[in-house]
């Protein structure tokens, strides 16, 4: 009793879900499955790849949990929008890096471009030299 007193309640909301892959097939999973344990159960390879996914025509992380019965497409570099999610990480990764060697620094704008990103920012008068990059 005292293991169903504390297992009871979680194991009564936990519920399957249908998820359709691309090519119309249908799988269930446990809701709050993720993106990425999905691709872990289609391949370890594929999971591997998997930079991100799209849920129901959102591109998400693969981490976060799907809830719901949904469409999943689960995208790796060989995708423009996994490219696109990859260049969009890196330019916050960036942002960070930077922010932590030069506090203060304002950034304007840092998107994804085809073949990789950029960030404006204004470091306040300050210059990057060559030998920064190497910090």
């Amino acid at each position: 009793d005292s293991i169903n007193a504390e297992y009871g309640p979680k194991i009564r909301h936990q519920r399957m879900i249908k998820i359709t892959l691309p090519d119309g097939s249908v799988r269930e999973y446990q809701d709050g499955v993720s993106s990425l344990d999905i691709a872990k159960s289609i391949s370890e390879g594929l999971a591997r790849k998997v930079i991100a996914a799209n849920v129901n025509g959102q591109v998400w992380d693969a981490t976060r949990p799907i809830q719901t019965d949904s469409t999943l497409k689960l995208l790796t570099w060989d995708d423009s929008d996994g490219k696109s999610t990859f260049w969009h990480s890196s330019a916050h990764l960036l942002a960070e890096a930077v922010e932590s060697l030069y506090p203060g620094v304002k950034f304007w704008v840092g998107p994804p471009l085809e073949k990789g990103f950029y960030y404006d920012m204004d470091l306040g008068g300050r210059q990057l030299k060559e030998e920064d990059l190497l910090k």
